[in-house]
């Protein structure tokens, strides 16, 4: 581990660090998120997290925040230990964490959700107009021009960013954690942000700034760590590091050339044509092909768009979509008219998208064929029409009565693939991180379901933030850098590392970043 002595910018360095996170071990069944992680931050830097998909990162600050408890290791604020178990716990120790998924009441308004549990009052009554002047200040403080009397609901996403950014100004909070604050930002309010950041850290704040983009890392960090599988693998001085040098770090230099898929590439004209897919500021897809047969990765970082796609392909979005299936074109007025059409979508999460949790394992499973609401129609009936598929699949349930509530995540999820296959009829398979949360050997069993689907004749297109998985399993995969597909390679042929390197930059070798690449063939690398 290189770790740099150039102080960061203006701020000379202290004895002792803001923050220390020591020897972070956390487990979950089958995954060894955090190994030993180390994090250091000093007062009045920003310091930047960096790591691919799965480094720990997430993590790491649910640990910091209090959301998740260590099973090993130490947290230090201002040099002295403290014991995190709660996010409540997390605030009073200085601490706000501004997560991607923002940490806000939708029904609530600006001013009540910034100034939740420290609302001002005289006894019970609370002081409206002084809360609102707190609220403008704090507004006005992060660029904001919009009124605190409104609903947060009823806010475009950028100022429901800006809300969040202010709801942790008014905890005082030392450190400031930003987990990828400009995914939602324009340029305009990406700047309010920065400069905004700037000014904590002039007043001796910290903030640790977790960002894929690494313009933005290279202008507005001091130092920044690389987690990569779960361990802190590099400490650098921004000042005096390169960004090809931190995403070196982030990927690593050790992986051979990936393990290619033996299965026969397949062969003839496409069956799913994706002519385009848009939705301002959210997606720019364009020419994307699936085979009869043919299973396409989708790799992309938080936020790159591959849900979104995928929706819109399920005709469940607000995305322009122009799609050919079999040759004739096809026009999407809502998921029924997909399913219909033969399009199936095993959506990323299992337990709020594809299940009924309170509903049986053979009512869940045979839900797409029963033409009425699960709980009305017989309870053998979905059991006897999903038997089939469920023992295809080898999913381990007590009985097709048990509640799919009760099931492993591995099982779920078989569970949602099931309902499919009892419909029959799949021509295009849509999956989005189907093996989130399982364990090594549940992988395993679903993707040899996925193979076999393909085998009999399933397009599938298949989105995963793991990329080895992807390596492993597509014929092709699409790289989707910030909505748009930049960059499509041959696992067979290309190195993980040339592959990795694009999710992260949006650039494909020999290339310019962002710029689209024709779906062709590819027997050496990136199409050009």
């Amino acid at each position: 581990m290189s770790t740099a002595e150039t102080a960061p910018r203006a701020v000379p360095r202290p004895e002792i660090p803001r923050l220390e996170m020591r020897g972070i071990v956390k487990r979950f069944p089958g995954t060894l998120a955090c190994d030993h992680a180390e994090l250091t931050v000093r007062p009045g830097e920003t310091h930047c997290l960096l790591g691919e998909n799965g480094a720990g990162k997430s993590t790491l600050m649910k640990i910091l925040s209090g959301s998740y408890q260590p099973d090993e290791g130490e947290i230090l604020v201002d040099g002295e230990p403290v014991r995190i178990t709660s996010p409540q716990a997390g605030m009073a120790a200085g601490i706000a964490v501004i997560y991607q998924e923002l940490d806000l009441i939708p029904d609530l308004t600006v001013a009540q959700n910034l100034l939740l549990g420290r609302t001002p009052s005289y006894g019970p009554l609370v002081r409206g107009k002084r809360r609102a002047e707190l609220a403008r200040a704090a507004v006005a403080r992060v660029g904001g021009d919009f009124p605190v009397t409104a609903k947060v609901r009823d806010l475009p996403i950028a100022a429901q960013q800006l809300t969040a950014i202010a709801k942790a100004l008014t905890a005082e909070a030392r450190i400031i954690v930003m987990d990828e604050p400009s995914a939602t930002l324009g340029e305009n309010d990406l700047r309010k942000v920065l400069d905004l950041i700037r000014s904590l850290t002039a007043e001796g704040r910290s903030v640790i700034y977790i960002s894929h983009r690494m313009d933005e890392v290279m202008e507005i960090g001091d130092r920044a760590t690389v987690l990569r599988d779960g361990r802190t693998v590099d400490v650098r001085d921004i000042a005096t590091t390169t960004a090809d040098q931190l995403v070196a770090a982030m990927i690593g230099q050790a992986r051979e050339l990936v393990r290619t898929t033996r299965r026969p590439r397949p062969e003839g004209p496409p069956l799913l044509e994706i002519g385009s897919v848009r939705a301002k500021g959210l997606i720019d897809v364009e020419d994307i092909t699936v085979r009869a047969g043919e299973v396409v990765g989708l790799a992309g970082l938080g936020g790159a768009g591959r849900t979104t796609l995928l929706k819109a392909l399920f005709g469940d979005g607000r995305a322009a979509v122009s799609l050919r299936l079999d040759g004739e074109e096809l026009r999407l007025r809502g998921p029924g008219s997909a399913v219909r059409a033969g399009i199936a979508l095993v959506p990323e999460s299992r337990k709020e998208q594809g299940l009924m949790l309170g509903l049986s394992v053979g009512r869940n499973a045979g839900v797409t064929t029963l033409g009425r609401p699960p709980w009305l129609a017989p309870r053998r009936t979905g059991r006897r029409r999903a038997a089939g598929a469920l023992a295809d699949l080898g999913v381990k349930h007590a009985s097709a009565d048990q509640l799919v509530g009760q099931l492993s995540g591995g099982n779920q999820q078989k569970v949602v693939l099931a309902k499919w296959i009892t419909r029959g009829g799949v021509r295009v398979l849509l999956l989005d991180e189907p093996t989130r949360g399982l364990d090594v050997g549940a992988k395993a069993d679903l993707y040899r379901q996925v193979r076999r689907l393909a085998d009999e004749g399933v397009a599938v297109l298949l989105a995963s933030s793991e990329l080895n998985e992807l390596t492993a399993n597509a014929d092709r995969v699409w790289v989707l850098h910030e909505g748009r597909n930049v960059a499509c390679f041959d696992p067979r042929t290309t190195a993980e590392n040339d592959i990795a390197h694009a999710v992260i930059t949006g650039a494909a070798p020999g290339s310019h970043a962002g710029a689209p690449h024709s779906d062709t063939d590819t027997d050496s690398g990136a199409t050009a």
